[in-house]
């Protein structure tokens, strides 16, 4: 049986591509005889980088940028040259990720997304025409106005010291907004992201995702009004582009995506990115349909089914995927916290957890990857038994 082995990652635990060799070592351990071929994937967030180099090559630029407290980290933009067009692949998390902070470190309220602009910087200066930026796995909760300075648009000392700080910024904090949206005119730019979440409001980023990042409510309540003044300030200086439809300015704290990343999705927009979803993106650059087509089965896996996978993660995205090759689909979590009916909702075939007891989650925390291996052997077994 020819089975192609497509995961996401295992959180900050184990990245995509150790996560599809553990899987595929399991595999072969129960069902020696399958044709086995990996495709690790990503949803934007930690390892979008080395997904989409590992399917299509290119060249990394390294370089070094600013965490969300200033702290130097190492960094790379990936270059792919493609029809005479050069473009960047951008993974905001290298710069504003949570997993770059220690859990007494996490403060959305001071936390910026500076490098992710010097990343943006370092794609332009590479020659790309065109940039994919993938923002999952954010620690910050800035609104862009940190990557907006370290593109120039204005002082680092009133954007960059994170989302509170917002509350003071006016005008002249954006002074050279405008010269960054006509500098950056001839890029395309590329906001890849499945988080559909608004800047603003009682489902806005504030109120839905600062409280993972460390906010507290009262915290969460202040970031809120922060961010709506900085939106009302950038409103001022750049005019909203108009829609084509209805022919009035378009509100771009309210559209889909605005408020990924803590806000940095509305700051792309304002420099007029195009939204698209990152896991399809994913998809379709790594040629998941054709090799979703020359299997039998399609295996997949993340660290932890919940409600929130059910739309926009790389496990949903393959079950719908692989829906039009009528090949099923299985999946392999480190926990499963839905039900049966959830998950033929997403089009899985079956779903198998690693750790179902509390004595397996100590065992996936102490050896993911053995615990990962031995799991994916049973699921063999199961699907692909001896001749």
């Amino acid at each position: 049986m020819r089975v192609l082995i497509a995961p996401d990652a295992f959180g900050s635990t184990l990245g995509a591509t150790q996560v599809a060799a553990a899987m595929a070592q399991g595999w072969a351990d129960g069902a020696p005889h399958d044709d086995l071929r990996t495709l690790p994937l990503s949803d934007g967030g930690p390892g979008l980088v080395d997904v989409v180099q590992q399917a299509v090559g290119g060249t990394t630029v390294a370089t070094t940028v600013s965490d969300p407290l200033g702290r130097e980290v190492p960094a790379g933009v990936l270059l792919v040259d493609e029809g005479g067009r050069r473009t960047a692949w951008v993974e905001a998390a290298q710069a504003s990720g949570l997993h770059l902070l220690a859990a007494d470190e996490r403060d959305p309220g001071v936390t910026s997304t500076w490098g992710v602009g010097e990343l943006l910087e370092v794609a332009v200066a590479e020659g790309a025409t065109r940039v994919v930026v993938g923002v999952g796995g954010s620690g910050t909760n800035d609104a862009g106005a940190g990557m907006l300075a370290a593109l120039g648009a204005g002082p680092a000392s009133a954007l960059a010291r994170g989302g509170l700080a917002l509350r003071e910024a006016d005008e002249s904090a954006l002074v050279g907004l405008a010269g960054v949206v006509d500098r950056l005119r001839d890029v395309e730019l590329v906001l890849a992201t499945d988080d559909e979440t608004p800047l603003l409001g009682l489902s806005g980023t504030s109120a839905v995702d600062a409280p993972a990042k460390g906010a507290s409510a009262e915290q969460s309540q202040r970031l809120e009004s922060a961010l709506g003044h900085f939106t009302d300030v950038l409103g001022r200086v750049l005019p909203a582009p108009t829609d084509l439809l209805t022919g009035r300015p378009r509100r771009l704290d309210r559209e889909p995506g605005a408020g990924a990343a803590g806000g940095l999705g509305h700051a792309l927009l304002a420099l007029g990115a195009r939204p698209v979803g990152a896991v399809a993106e994913v998809l379709r650059v790594t040629g998941f349909g054709v090799a979703a087509a020359g299997s039998d089965l399609v295996v997949t896996g993340t660290g932890r089914l919940d409600w929130t996978a059910v739309r926009g993660s790389v496990v949903s995205g393959v079950a719908e995927a692989t829906m039009e090759t009528a090949r099923p689909v299985v999946a392999v979590a480190g926990e499963c916290l839905v039900g049966r009916r959830e998950t033929m909702t997403m089009g899985l075939a079956g779903v198998y957890a690693v750790a179902e007891q509390p004595h397996e989650r100590d065992a996936l925390v102490a050896d993911p990857v053995a615990t990962l291996r031995a799991r994916t052997a049973r699921v063999a077994r199961t699907w692909s038994p001896a001749r």
